[in-house]
This record gives structure tokens, C-alpha cells and sequence, in this order.
């Protein structure tokens, strides 16, 4: 056993001296992006831009031929080049696991099956060495919450850039992450699939929930002289200051979570995973409850949906007028989560506009996450959080984030892949 940590700790040094990144430097004067066309994120293009950001907020989104160059503007000509605003990964695990093999190395489920207190805030490992191949391919923020049992715990957002997470965190608390049981389920793998079975647990997991719930609700409403930290963790819900992300698949897990949450009057409800959310679409739409879409590179939620039913999903919400925004959710999520960008591209191709798909990456997802005021567009007074890639950034054949920039800093993009890469190529080249 001590052979076996040894070599752990030996694997860990030698992965650390690979590869160590340092923070960025904050920005120190006007900036302006130019000459590059502006994918604004709300559905607007502009073909030649004037971008102008300065403290790490915009302060001009315009026509290049608006702009007037002032003595001391740093201008840096993007001709021919894309602009994005950064986009965002809603409910991952990122920084709280680094190698999924290595139990010591995840950090994202706690002991116990009702969490709601557990924070992944103070979690969250700004070192990782994942986070800055995540960064390569634009993602720039992420929505990080933990899992496991009924009640997960409290999620945060985090810029992706930060000494610690007291730098990284954006907004701290953002909502409860509970799993909705499902009725039924299928064993076995992706490749070979067991029949659905009927969960004996159903009832009473659903009865655990409904007493739970109605304790946190009266515990928030009454008030208590004794303090309960899980009772502290769900007022929020209730009074709209937190959002709940119920994950919750199959149609009719979805429908039976959403009346739940509207059995106890929550005001912000989110669905996440909801492969089955186009056949339910009509429910979504007038219940007010967005979605937290499952990978769109994935197969159907069960055999007897058509194969193609998650390249479609986005579209069908997208005509039904529900708020959805995609997200990586699943096996090997937090290394996957640099193809985000490349899914939405999958969902191009299934009938969304580029326009459309961008915004299910971005502004979707702040509005989501109740963040659209400050990020998740290139506007006029919102955070310079942004990229720029010579190639279409939804096409994984063209994407390459040549520069970006959290809250105006610009971001080292070198990542332990770039660098293995560089390391072998000059072993069997030379160059």
C-alpha cells in the first residue's frame, strides 16, 4: 500500500512539474479588438468590429468604421479573425476531479445522500491541470456542482483563471443540485443495454424528498432560535436568491419533478440532463422551467427513441421557445468539456443557426445561471470575457482560440497537451 501511494504522490510532482501555469495580470489599459467579425452572442453579427474594452469591462461593441483611434490605445487588428464571447460550462465537475481513476483525485460526492450544505465552492482546485486544456478551445467560465445521493450540494460559477477559488469564483452559491429518482431504468453499458427495469425505490425516495422539502420550507418561513446548516443551504430556493437543477431524464421524471418543485412554489427551476425534454416541450414552455441540455454527442435516452434524438433536441426546444443551453454532462465529462463548443456545431447540423447555437453556449447559459447582466454577450458594460479564433470556434476542424481574455486579462493558452506535444515532435523531428 505505501509502494502504491508512493508512487501516486511520484506520478502527481512529475505531472505538476510537466506543466504549472500562472494566473493572468489584470488589464492595464483600453483595448481594442479590431477589424474582426463580432459573433455578439444575442443573435447579432458584425462584420467588421470595433471591440473596446478597458478595467475588464466593455465599453464598445461597434462598427470599425465608428471607431476613432485615441493616443494610447492598445489595437490589436483581428482582420479576418473571429470574436466570441466566452462560453460557459454549466453543471460540470470540473476542478473537483482530476484523474476519475484515482479515488484521492475526486473531490464532487460526499458521504451521505441529502447535501444540500456541501459547497463546491471551497472545492474547487484553480491548479488543475485540466482547466487550462478546457480554455484552449474558449470555454472560460463553468458552472461547477457537485454529485451524488438525493440532494447533491451547492454549486458556484468560476471564472477560469484565478490564484485560489476565492479569485475564481464569479458567483458563489448559485443553486441545489437534487436527482430526481427515475422510475425506471437500464443496466448494463452503452453497448449492450439491459431491458428497463422498474425502480422499487421510487415511492420511497419520492416520500423522502416531500418530507425534506416541506421541513426546508418551514424551517425558511418560520425561522429557528436552533441553526441547521442543511435547513440554511435551502432557503435560497424559496425566495429566488438560488435556482434548483433537478437532473431528471425520462418524460415522465421530468413532468413528476416539475410539479413537485411547483408543489412547493420554487420560483427558479432548472432541468438538467432532460434527454427526453423535446417530447415534453409544451409542459417546459408553460411551467417557465429551462433546461440544461445532456451532451448532444450521445445516444437516445432509451432503445425505443429514434437514434438520432439527441442531435435533434436542441432544435425541437429551440421551435417550442424554451430556454436551454448545452452542457457536457456524462462519462469523462471533465476532460470532454473542451468539446462543448464542437456540440453545438452537431447541433448546427441538425437544424439550430449558428446564431442559435452559439447563444445555447453563452447567453443561454448565463440567463440560466442568472448571470446574462454581466457575461455571456459582447454588450456595452458586461465583462470583457472573450476569445478569438482564426476559424469558425463551433468546428472542430477550424477552431483555434488564438488570444482570449477573462474579465479583460489575457490568458496564457498553453496547456500539459500543447506542451507533450511540442516535448515528442521535437524528439522524432528535430524541430
Amino acid at each position: 500500500m505505501k509502494k502504491i501511494l508512493l508512487l501516486i504522490a511520484y506520478c502527481l510532482l512529475l505531472t505538476a512539474h510537466c506543466f504549472s501555469q500562472t494566473p493572468a495580470k489584470p488589464q492595464q489599459k483600453l483595448t481594442v479588438l479590431l477589424n474582426g467579425t463580432a459573433n455578439i452572442g444575442n443573435g447579432t453579427v458584425i462584420q467588421k468590429s470595433a471591440i473596446g474594452f478597458e478595467n475588464g469591462e466593455i465599453l464598445f461593441v461597434s462598427d470599425a468604421k465608428e471607431y476613432t483611434r485615441q493616443l494610447g490605445d492598445d489595437v490589436i487588428d483581428i482582420t479576418g479573425k473571429q470574436v466570441y464571447p466566452g462560453f460557459i460550462a454549466p453543471s460540470t465537475n470540473l476542478g473537483l476531479v482530476e484523474i476519475e481513476a484515482v479515488r484521492a483525485t475526486r473531490d464532487f460526492e460526499d458521504v451521505g445522500s441529502v447535501n444540500p450544505h456541501v459547497r463546491s465552492e471551497i472545492s474547487y482546485n484553480t491548479d488543475s491541470k485540466i482547466i487550462p486544456t478546457i480554455r484552449t478551445n474558449g470555454v472560460l467560465l463553468a458552472q461547477v456542482a457537485p454529485r451524488g445521493g438525493l440532494i447533491s450540494g451547492t454549486s458556484s460559477v468560476f471564472t477560469l483563471d484565478g490564484w485560489n477559488w476565492e479569485d475564481a469564483v464569479y458567483k458563489a452559491d448559485d443553486g441545489i443540485h437534487i436527482n430526481w429518482p427515475a422510475r425506471y431504468s437500464a443496466g448494463g453499458w452503452w453497448g449492450e443495454p439491459e431491458p428497463m427495469k422498474k425502480n422499487e425505490e421510487y415511492e420511497k425516495r419520492v416520500t423522502a424528498f416531500q418530507k425534506f422539502f416541506a421541513d426546508a420550507k418551514a424551517y425558511s418561513q418560520n425561522g429557528q432560535t436552533e441553526l441547521d446548516i442543511r435547513m440554511e443551504a435551502m432557503k435560497g430556493i424559496f425566495t429566488g436568491e438560488k435556482r434548483l437543477f433537478i437532473n431528471a431524464s425520462l418524460a415522465k421524471d421530468i413532468i413528476e419533478a416539475i410539479y413537485f418543485a411547483k408543489q412547493f412554489s420554487i420560483p427558479h427551476v432548472v432541468l438538467v440532463g432532460a434527454k427526453d425534454a423535446a417530447l415534453v416541450a409544451d409542459v417546459l414552455k408553460n411551467n417557465n422551467v429551462s433546461v440544461v441540455l445532456d451532451r448532444v454527442h450521445d445516444l437516445p435516452s432509451s432503445p425505443d427513441r429514434d437514434i438520432d434524438q439527441p442531435f435533434t433536441t436542441p432544435k425541437l426546444l429551440q421551435d417550442a421557445g424554451v430556454l436551454y443551453c448545452l452542457s457536457y454532462l456524462g462519462g469523462m465529462e471533465t476532460a470532454g468539456m473542451r468539446n462543448l463548443p464542437f456540440t453545438a456545431g452537431t447541433a448546427v447540423a441538425y437544424g439550430l443557426t449558428k446564431e442559435q447555437a452559439l447563444s445555447a453556449i453563452t447567453l443561454n447559459t448565463a440567463k440560466i445561471l442568472g448571470i446574462d447582466q454581466t457575461t455571456g454577450s459582447l454588450e456595452g458594460g458586461k465583462d470583457a470575457t472573450l476569445f478569438v479564433s482564426s476559424g469558425d470556434a463551433l468546428d472542430m476542424r477550424t477552431n483555434n482560440v488564438e488570444m482570449a481574455f477573462i474579465k479583460g486579462k489575457k490568458i496564457d493558452l498553453d496547456n500539459l497537451h500543447k506542451q507533450l506535444y511540442r516535448k515528442f515532435r521535437n524528439k522524432y523531428t528535430g524541430k
